[in-house]
């Protein structure tokens, strides 16, 4: 399936109008702080690891119509992706490793991933976006998945960009009949770092779950906006979201899980809650529900605050150091995440990074 590109002029960036802050989708963000014009199309480096017999060179650029704001707009123009295409019934052993290494120099890039699971197929993709130099840089990264009857799809996302560097990122996703998909996001890096996630379940019985680990530090913000969206009846989704600010850094979450008429005998639940470290750091969390047919299990959680005194507690008053008990009690709270992650083998490394990222205690 090739869905053209849209018609736009990306010789003149200066002239493309850019969303405002009074839009819903885009409130708390930063998006009046972007100027396009300091940046300029390139390309990136792309490599795949375990991707043989699967990557499709058909020149597909999207699974699904409609762009959903210019920044996809702008990535779908540029006609770049990878299309990765999992016959039916086929069982890939190995993940399937793609890394985006995301120049500088004010650079903007498009990278594109496609994954199409076809019906009874199994995938693990894990997706990486390292920057490849310092300096600014704009990358809109853009992913869809379109996972077939019966499959059994799991994504992970890992930022590793820059504090020079701006993410705009579109995932859409449509799981079909008594499928499983898993959407795991890893956010650490960059300046501004913003996905907006869109998981349809169309088919009867398909099963969604979403988690993500993000630590801003510094004047870094992360901002997630996700939809859940239940079409077809008997569906299941599940979302946790974890992650910490500290310094002068901020967080943004807004959920929405969507059940429509059609959707009887759905659970969907969402979870977030944020850790704020230090007094100047600044996190938001607004999960919203609509609902409209009758037989479902909705629920819905949001938290944000310090570090919970009676955890700390319990390990000073067994001799457990001050700074050492804050930094254990911020690895055990994102453990729950890192333990649904897809990737074993990335565990000790991402609590690493983790731990690198504390500054509790320090005196600078």
């Amino acid at each position: 399936m090739s869905v053209a590109a849209p018609s736009l002029d990306l010789s003149r960036l200066d002239q493309i109008e850019l969303p405002t802050t009074d839009q819903e989708i885009w409130r708390y963000s930063r998006i009046g702080d972007l100027d396009l014009a300091r940046f300029t199309p390139g390309d990136h480096e792309v490599s795949i690891r375990n991707g043989d017999g699967y990557v499709a060179d058909d020149g597909v650029v999207s699974l699904f119509d409609g762009p959903p704001d210019v920044f996809a707009e702008i990535s779908a123009a540029r006609g770049q992706a990878v299309h990765l295409v999992i016959p039916a019934g086929t069982v890939v052993p190995e993940p399937i490793v793609v890394t985006h290494s995301i120049p500088g120099g004010g650079a903007l890039t498009t990278p594109r991933l496609l994954i199409d699971a076809g019906a009874d197929s199994e995938v693990t993709v894990i997706e990486i976006f390292r920057s490849a130099s310092g300096g600014a840089a704009l990358t809109l990264p853009v992913l869809h998945t379109r996972v077939g009857a019966a499959a059994r799809v799991k994504y992970l996302t890992v930022n590793e960009l820059n504090d020079e560097a701006w993410s705009i990122g579109h995932q859409r996703a449509e799981s079909d009949r008594d499928s499983t998909l898993l959407l795991s996001t890893v956010s650490l890096g960059g300046d501004y770092a913003r996905v907006r996630t869109e998981a349809r379940s169309i088919g009867r019985g398909a099963s969604t779950k979403q988690v993500a680990l993000y630590f801003a530090d510094g004047t870094q913000m992360h901002d997630f906006r996700v939809i859940q969206d239940h079409v077809a009846p008997h569906t299941n989704s599940d979302l946790l979201f974890k992650g910490a600010v500290q310094d002068r850094s901020a967080s943004v979450y807004t959920g929405l899980i969507a059940i429509g008429e059609e959707a009887r005998g759905t659970a969907a639940y969402q979870t977030n809650r944020t850790l704020t470290l230090s007094e100047g750091a600044w996190a938001e969390s607004v999960p919203n529900l609509d609902i409209r047919t009758n037989d479902v299990k909705c629920a819905h959680a949001s938290a944000v605050g310090p570090i919970d005194e009676d955890q700390r507690f319990y390990l000073e008053s067994r001799g457990v150091q001050p700074e050492i008990a804050e930094r254990l009690v911020v690895l055990g709270f994102f453990d729950e995440v890192i333990s649904q992650l897809p990737s074993a083998e990335l565990a000790a490394d991402l609590r690493a990074r983790v731990a690198a990222k504390l500054k509790i205690g320090d005196d600078s």
